[in-house]
């Protein structure tokens, strides 16, 4: 059977979600210091030295985290293919703000902060220098749209200090 590339596809079931995502890492500890320690995921499952698997509000896992074949590894090098950030997603402004307090107070970095109509974003890198954003989304009512009602996202300056005060 030949595949149809002209055929155009169905569209996505609209209850589709992402699910987990799995990190090679080079250090368990350190990445669970970050993951567990700093941004307060649950650890639901401890295989060892050699996996984890953490959650928030008791789901089975959102972050599963492995050395099986990345321990003591090097991060991929720039210019290369691979992840480029996974995402975090908080319920409010408040919540994404307690989170940058925790960023602040444990001396993690930022790689930039970024207002993108939808939402409210932090960006940053776990210990393996996996990109990682925090951010929350808008109620929908409040996205940025044309006069047509096409949805418009930018990136413009986010006021770290007005996060902070949501809290």
């Amino acid at each position: 059977m030949a595949n149809d590339v002209n055929k155009i596809p169905e569209p996505i079931h609209p209850g589709v979600r992402m699910g987990h995502v799995h990190l090679r890492v080079a250090d368990l500890d350190r990445a669970l210091a970050f993951y567990h320690g700093i941004l307060g995921f649950d650890i639901t499952q401890r295989m060892g030295d050699s996996a984890a698997f953490l959650s928030a509000g008791g789901y089975h896992h959102h972050i599963g985290l492995n050395t099986w074949e990345s321990l003591g590894g090097k991060p991929p090098a720039p210019g290369t293919t691979g992840l480029y950030h996974l995402a975090v997603v908080y319920p409010t402004r408040a919540a994404l703000g307690d989170a940058l307090s925790c960023l602040l107070a444990a001396g993690v970095q930022l790689d930039g902060a970024a207002d993108h109509g939808v939402s409210e974003a932090l960006y940053l890198r776990d210990p393996d220098q996996n990109g990682v954003e925090l951010y929350w989304d808008r109620p929908r009512a409040d996205w940025p749209v044309d006069a047509t009602g096409q949805l418009i996202m930018y990136t413009r300056h986010l006021d770290l200090q007005g996060l902070l005060a949501a809290k």
